[in-house]
């Protein structure tokens, strides 16, 4: 299967906030916590999803929805940072955040009662977030180390998926801190084979000129 992040989606795996949310009694009780600027709220974010749902089901894709499941924050409606797509399945992550641990295993039971292959899982001491970690093409990937994601994580991410992929890493800002949420994907967004929607000011010099060397033209 492709792996990049701008080829045309075929299936697309998805929580909707009914099973992320859950109610809006649930999110008011946890918002402030998990250090989100206001409580969404859950009636309309539940028709923007649909919306959002219906447009890509436009495109042809098929969409997986994943249940709720027992421990889940509201913070489960990111799907992508709790597993990645590689070689030979799915690759469940370990999250850098506590409150989001649970999340992997969830996502993995899930796939499995899709029909989904696990190829394996990051563990012990790795750290991997999806939101850290983008395909550049089928042979190319790179991990941000971040608050969430380590280089023990980086180093598990290579061994599952072998010597045919080659794994860059980049070190991200401190930004704000551990406490806020600055992913690879905060400041970089694949478009194309050859183009990427990015933030300069808070891109590292150097991997700004790799991506240049490797002939992606950046949109700001």
């Amino acid at each position: 299967m492709p792996l990049n992040e701008y080829d045309r989606i075929r299936r697309l795996a998805l929580r909707h906030p009914n099973q992320a949310f859950q109610s809006q009694a649930f999110i008011d009780s946890s918002w402030r916590r998990l250090g989100y600027p206001a409580a969404p709220d859950f009636a309309e974010a539940a028709r923007e999803f649909d919306r959002f749902v219906g447009l890509i089901a436009e495109a042809g894709a098929e969409i997986c929805y994943l249940p709720a499941a027992e421990d889940l924050e509201i913070d489960s409606i990111y799907v992508r940072d709790a597993s990645l797509c590689g070689p030979r399945g799915a690759l469940l992550c370990s999250m850098g955040r506590e409150a989001r641990r649970a999340e992997p295993a969830a996502s993995g039971a899930a796939f499995e009662g899709l029909g989904l292959p696990v190829a394996g899982a990051v563990n012990g001491e790795g750290r991997v977030e999806g939101g850290d970690f983008v395909w550049l093409d089928d042979e190319t990937c790179v991990l941000g180390l971040t608050y969430r994601s380590n280089a023990e994580g980086a180093r598990q991410l290579a061994e599952h998926f072998g010597p045919e992929v080659t794994l860059h890493t980049v070190d991200v800002p401190h930004y704000k801190g551990p406490g806020d949420v600055f992913h690879l994907m905060s400041m970089l967004s694949p478009l194309d084979r050859d183009l990427a929607l990015v933030y300069s000011p808070l891109m590292p010099i150097g991997f700004r000129r790799w991506l240049q060397e490797r002939g992606i033209a950046l949109v700001e």
